[in-house]
């Protein structure tokens, strides 16, 4: 699916089952509550912090999908609303990253330890 798709494919559900989008604050605070789901798996997965309960790696795998999955929909969200084709967007972004960086990390000793 492309990014257009899912825009698309997100408009459509929110129309059918979300009745409308919420404002642009409550997604705002939505995503960052989103991040933050993310960021605790992130932090007990690959960080020093554990899990309350015992935790399969598989779960947590599944969690941090499902979490990544939830930023997207709220993200193509705000987008929708904003009325920013993100696929353009992304592609602008692409082309800035790369005319300001395209030798930066090439040269970036840090990169090449490990």
């Amino acid at each position: 699916m492309t990014i257009n798709e899912a825009q698309k494919k997100v408009d459509d559900w929110i129309q059918e089952y979300g009745v409308r989008y919420f404002d642009e604050l409550t997604n705002t605070l939505v995503l960052q509550e989103e991040m933050g789901e993310l960021s605790r798996l992130m932090s007990r997965v690959y960080g020093e912090q554990s899990f309350k309960k015992a935790t399969t790696k598989e779960e947590a795998k599944s969690a941090i999908k499902d979490e990544m999955a939830d930023i997207l929909f709220v993200l193509i969200c705000l987008a929708n609303q904003q009325e920013i084709d993100l696929q353009d967007a992304l592609n602008q972004n692409l082309l800035k990253k790369t005319n300001r960086d395209k030798d930066r990390h090439k040269q970036n000793e840090k990169l090449r330890k490990g």
